[in-house]
C-alpha cells in the first residue's frame, strides 16, 4: 500500500494489479486497520487531527449528549448553537476564482449563473459529528467482519450491523455504502414540505407531509446474521397534508441492501387505492417532489449500485453546508427560498475534509446521467454534495444535503436537500421548513402498503 500526499488532495492508493484489487473487495479489513479507530482515527474512521493551517480543527468528540443541551427552539425545531458567529468570509462572483479549489463544480456554476442572488458564507469549522458509544463499538467490529458480496443490483455489504460498515474504505462503493448506512438515529417523525421553484422564480408547493422514518440496521437487538437475512435498512412513510389536491396521498418506501427486494407503495386519495410502484429506482422521477428529482437523487444519492462504476478520487478539503440549524429558523418559505436559489442568509458553509467519489455509467447500463462526483463528509459519512453530467458532458444537476446538529440523537442529521437543475434554471427544496421533530421507534408493520391503505380508509 502506498500513501501519496499533496497540498490539495489526500489520496489513498492501493497499488496492485487491477484484478487483485477487485478480488480484495470480498474480504473484510484487517485487525491492524481496525486498531487505527482507537488511535489516529475517530471511532467512525475520520482523521482525528486537524489540517496543517488550522482551518479544520482536530476532532474532540463531537456532540456530547451528556453535556450539550437540546437546541429547543419552539415545537420540534433545533435552534442555531452558533447563532453569534459571523462569517469568516463570503465567496461571490468577484472572488470565486480565489477559492476555486475548495468549491464543487456545481457551486461555482451557481455563483456564476446567479451572481446577484447566490453567495457562499463560510463560517468557522466545527467537527460536531458523533454517535452513541454502541455505534462506535459496532463500527469497530464492522471494520473486520464486514465485506462486500456480489448481488444482482451491485455489490452489497454483508456481516455489518449497527455502525459504519467500512470505516477504512478501500473502494468507492464502500464509501457510498457508508453514506447509505450512516447513523441518523433509529427512528423519527417530522413534518416538512417540498417546493419547486421554476426559472421565472415562482414557488409551487408540491407537498407538505408528515414523515415517519425507521432504520432497522441500527436496532440494538439486531445482529449481522439477522440483518443479512432481512436486508431492510431504511423504512419511510409519508402522509400528505397539503396542498388540497395532495391531501391524503401517502408513500411507503422500504430500502434493502439488495435493491431487487426493495418495495415502494403509493396511496392515491382520489382513487382510494394503494398501488405498488413498479420501478422505484435510478432515474425514475419521485412522486411528491414534483417528478423533477429522480429516485437516486433523494438526499443526493439513494439507489442501486450496478448502474455505475465507483472510484475513490481521494480525500479533499471542500467548503460544504454544515451545522446549518439556521436553515430551520427562516420565518416563512419566501424568506428561505429565493427566486433562483436558497437565500444564502440561511445556509451555513464550513471547510471540511471529504471523500471524493466518481461515478461513471457502467458498460451496457442506461441512465440519463453519465458521470457524477460525490462528496462524503469524513466525520459523519453523510453525502453532502453531488454534481451530475449528462451524456453530452454538460453539468446539469447539483444536489446538496443541508445537515443539522441534533444533540437528542446525537448525530449530525439531515433530511433537507436542495436539487438544482442547471439546464432548466429551476430548483427543488425538499423537506424544508421542518417542524414537529420527534424521536420514535415505530411498529414495523406501519411501513407497509396494507397499513397505509387501512389507515387512509379510516
Amino acid at each position: 500500500m502506498a500513501i501519496i500526499w499533496d497540498k490539495t488532495i489526500t489520496k489513498t492508493l492501493f497499488v496492485g494489479v487491477a484484478s487483485l484489487m477487485l478480488f480484495s473487495l470480498a474480504f473484510a479489513g484487517t485487525p491492524e486497520e481496525a486498531a487505527q479507530l482507537k488511535a489516529t482515527l475517530t471511532p467512525l474512521g475520520a482523521e482525528k487531527a486537524g489540517n496543517a493551517d488550522g482551518t479544520i480543527p482536530a476532532w474532540d468528540g463531537g456532540i456530547d449528549p451528556k453535556t450539550t443541551k437540546p437546541f429547543a427552539c419552539g415545537p420540534g425545531k433545533f435552534c442555531d448553537p452558533f447563532e453569534s458567529e459571523k462569517p469568516l468570509y463570503s465567496i461571490t462572483d468577484k472572488n470565486v476564482d480565489q477559492y476555486a479549489d475548495k468549491l464543487t463544480d456545481g457551486v461555482k456554476a451557481l455563483i456564476k449563473k446567479h451572481p446577484d442572488t447566490f453567495r457562499v458564507d463560510v463560517y468557522p469549522t466545527h467537527r460536531t459529528a458523533s454517535a452513541p458509544q454502541w455505534v462506535y463499538d459496532n463500527t469497530f467490529l464492522n471494520a473486520t467482519r464486514a465485506k462486500l458480496v456480489p448481488g444482482q443490483t451491485g455489490e452489497m455489504p454483508q456481516g455489518a450491523v449497527g455502525g459504519i460498515p467500512f470505516p477504512i474504505p478501500h473502494a468507492g462503493i464502500e464509501v457510498m455504502w457508508n453514506n447509505l448506512l450512516h447513523y441518523q438515529g433509529t427512528g423519527y417523525a417530522w413534518k416538512a414540505s417540498n417546493y419547486l421553484t421554476a426559472a421565472d422564480g415562482v414557488h409551487t408547493l408540491d407537498e407538505t407531509h408528515y414523515m415517519r422514518v425507521q432504520m432497522p440496521y441500527f436496532f440494538k437487538e439486531s445482529t449481522p446474521e439477522k440483518f443479512d437475512a432481512s436486508g431492510f435498512y431504511w423504512l419511510v412513510r409519508t402522509s400528505a397534508t397539503a396542498p388540497a389536491n395532495h391531501t391524503g396521498q401517502g408513500l411507503v418506501g422500504r430500502n434493502n441492501v439488495n435493491r431487487d427486494k426493495e418495495e415502494s407503495y403509493l396511496y392515491l386519495e382520489g382513487q382510494r387505492r394503494t398501488r405498488k410502484l413498479p420501478n422505484s429506482c435510478c432515474d425514475t422521477p419521485v412522486p411528491g417532489i414534483g417528478l423533477t428529482v429522480s429516485f437516486d437523487e433523494v438526499n443526493v444519492w439513494n439507489s442501486r449500485m450496478d448502474r455505475f462504476n465507483w472510484k475513490i478520487l481521494g480525500k479533499k478539503e471542500i467548503i460544504i453546508p454544515y451545522n446549518s440549524n439556521k436553515t430551520w429558523m427562516a420565518p416563512k418559505v419566501t424568506d428561505l427560498l429565493g427566486a433562483h436559489n436558497v437565500n444564502p442568509d440561511y445556509i451555513r458553509w464550513e471547510l471540511h475534509r471529504v471523500w471524493v467519489v466518481e461515478a461513471t455509467l457502467a458498460p451496457g447500463k442506461s441512465h440519463v446521467m453519465h458521470r457524477s462526483l460525490y462528496y462524503v463528509d469524513e466525520d459523519s459519512w453523510m453525502l453532502m454534495m453531488g454534481d451530475r453530467w449528462d451524456g453530452a458532458g454538460n453539468l446539469v444537476r447539483t444536489i446538496w444535503n443541508i445537515p443539522f446538529i441534533a444533540p437528542e440523537i446525537p448525530a449530525l442529521w439531515n433530511q433537507t436537500f436542495i436539487a438544482h437543475d442547471l439546464k432548466k434554471d429551476a430548483y427543488v427544496g425538499a423537506n424544508v421548513m421542518g417542524e414537529l421533530f420527534e424521536l420514535h421507534r415505530f411498529p414495523d408493520q406501519i411501513f407497509t402498503g396494507e397499513a397505509m391503505a387501512q389507515e387512509s380508509v379510516r
